[in-house]
């Protein structure tokens, strides 16, 4: 691959999966909302490793759809801290497509999800130092 072709992030994806029939719009492709919640569910899955504990997302800034994804596409999503706050911290989740057949991937989508960690009540606590 070449510089000018966009490349995922050199981590592990924080969650894989296959896109499914059940997922799917009248149309055929796969629903975006099906994508946001899998973004939530890697975006919360760091936040909850980072904090040691409770998180809860409390925004998720603008997402463009790039590329549609398939029946079949096995999806993947990366996950970076790119903030933190006193009690938040913001992580940026890129999710990239394979077709089931191929090797080459192709961005989705990308969006930046705020998370607060919570206390046992759900209220914000202060996130330990690294």
């Amino acid at each position: 691959m070449t510089d000018d072709i966009p490349q995922p992030p050199n981590d592990s994806p924080v969650i894989r999966t296959i896109a499914m029939p059940a997922d799917t719009n009248p149309a055929g492709d796969i629903f975006g909302g099906w994508l946001m919640a899998h973004m939530d569910l890697a975006a919360g899955n760091v936040a909850t490793r980072r904090v040691k504990g409770r998180a809860a997302t409390v925004a998720v800034e603008a997402m463009a759809f790039l590329s549609p994804v398939l029946v079949g596409d096995e999806v993947s999503f990366y996950g970076t801290i790119i903030a933190t706050g006193r009690t938040s911290l913001k992580i940026r989740i890129e999710a990239w497509r394979r077709k089931r057949e191929g090797e080459d991937i192709i961005k989705v989508t990308e969006a930046t999800f705020t998370f607060v960690a919570i206390d046992r009540d759900r209220r914000p606590r202060p996130i330990d130092p690294i």
